[in-house]
């Protein structure tokens, strides 16, 4: 047993001690996998397959899937908020429940408008079960311990397009898309729902400064500073570039004369690349400044794009890059989830993450509708990862100011443990 999961240790916030709950950490780790494998990996395996077996246009369901995104990021400030004053276990639930209910409505449309009110319901599950939230409680039971349980439920996470995509191809292979999105809803209720309802319910300890409303004042202070535009700037050109590339990354191999179940493999893998970075976050957290790792990982990203732009083969090859930038998505992964206690501590950090994944999820949102416009106008997909390359390029200009001085640190965010740039 890891002092992770060790119960008689506590979590030390405001002026509370309490114990972490020891099912919590695993239960999380399950969810995110199937959660994410089933909601979001899902998708770009079986789209191909909708779109030719509806006759519905490539562009008008990858809309529906943005416009989920979209929702999810902006019903994510509200979860935020509700997680901060009540705990994770209302809201994970509920999530779960829409997410299977979405999945259901998604594989029984009868046309576009019911597609699309599906993916309208599945991104207020996004919101209630995707990274956000299990962050939002990790950070507040596991704090000041929190990159490790961070780094251990996103080390789970990326195992989610490794089980997910390859899973989802083989249902797809023997099964209509339809019957494929019945079946993995099926998982999906299995799994979540009961996780996250029995495993989530120990006493949620509460920030005694949360309660004020100088501290409550502060804190909105804090989403107006430069640091944290520059921050949100930077995170959301890089979401969006990063986002779009993993969408096009089946039609990037498939226009290269790649079958889809290579191509699904390709994504796949890559999900081994972001559980690789994630074990590589916590030494480089230690040996950078926040700034510096900032800058680093984003242009690693637009350099791993780039690659996979401009190498059409072989196969194997194509499959390392993925891997590869597997490796600096999961990285990016843990860079937001810890960028606001690395500058402004853990006191409200439900809030301040609610807010900055707003933009960041918005971008997710629209990229893999726009990125497949951008492919159609640039003509071709390799041509699209050039264009996001050089979106993450011009991320790594906004980086350098992304960290608050000390003294907008200690105006700004009073109680929290804000840490100094090591």
């Amino acid at each position: 047993m890891t002092d992770l999961d060790a119960p008689e240790r506590g979590a030390v916030t405001g002026t509370d001690v309490r114990p972490r709950p020891r099912a919590a950490l695993p239960a999380l780790c399950v969810t995110q996998i199937t959660s994410w494998g089933v909601v979001y990996y899902a998708f770009p395996v079986l789209n191909p397959q909708i779109t030719t077996a509806t006759g519905w246009p490539t562009g008008a369901t990858t809309a529906a899937f943005s416009a989920a995104l979209l929702v999810s990021a902006v019903a994510g400030i509200h979860v935020g908020r509700t997680i901060d004053r009540h705990g994770p276990r209302t809201v994970m639930t509920t999530g779960s429940v829409l997410g299977v209910l979405s999945i259901l409505v998604i594989a029984s449309a009868p046309n576009l408008p019911v597609f699309l009110a599906g993916w309208l319901l599945a991104g207020l599950a996004m919101a209630g079960t995707f990274y956000q939230p299990a962050f939002a409680a990790l950070t507040r039971w596991w704090a000041p311990d929190h990159v490790r349980a961070l780094t251990i439920v996103t080390l789970a996470g990326g195992l989610a397009s490794t089980a997910f995509a390859p899973l989802t191809a083989a249902l797809a292979n023997h099964l209509s898309w339809r019957a494929a999105y019945a079946a993995l809803a099926v998982i999906l209720a299995l799994v979540t729902i009961p996780a996250h309802a029995l495993a989530l319910k120990a006493p949620w300890p509460t920030a005694s400064i949360s309660a004020a409303p100088q501290a409550a004042d502060r804190a909105a202070r804090v989403a107006r500073t430069r640091p944290f535009l520059m921050l949100a700037t930077t995170l959301t050109l890089s979401a969006f570039a990063v986002s779009a590339a993993v969408i096009a990354l089946v039609p990037l191999m498939t226009e290269r004369g790649y079958t889809s179940t290579e191509a699904a493999w390709a994504l796949g893998l890559g999900g081994i690349g972001q559980t690789l970075g994630r074990t590589l976050y916590a030494t480089l957290a230690r040996h950078t400044e926040p700034t510096t790792r900032t800058i680093s990982l984003v242009a690693l990203g637009a350099f791993t794009t780039a690659l996979l732009a401009i190498t059409p083969g072989p196969y194997a090859l194509l499959v390392a890059l993925s891997v590869a930038a597997g490796t600096v998505r999961g990285n990016l992964t843990l860079l937001q989830a810890t960028a606001i206690t690395d500058r402004w501590g853990t006191t409200h950090y439900g809030r301040l993450s609610g807010l900055l994944a707003a933009p960041t999820t918005t971008a997710a949102a629209i990229a893999p509708f726009a990125g497949t416009a951008v492919a159609a106008q640039l003509g071709g997909y390799p041509q699209l990862f050039i264009a996001l390359a050089a979106i993450s390029a011009a991320a790594c200009m906004t980086g350098v100011r992304t960290m608050p001085s000390r003294a907008e640190n200690n105006g700004s965010a009073p109680g929290t443990t804000a840490l100094v740039p090591r």
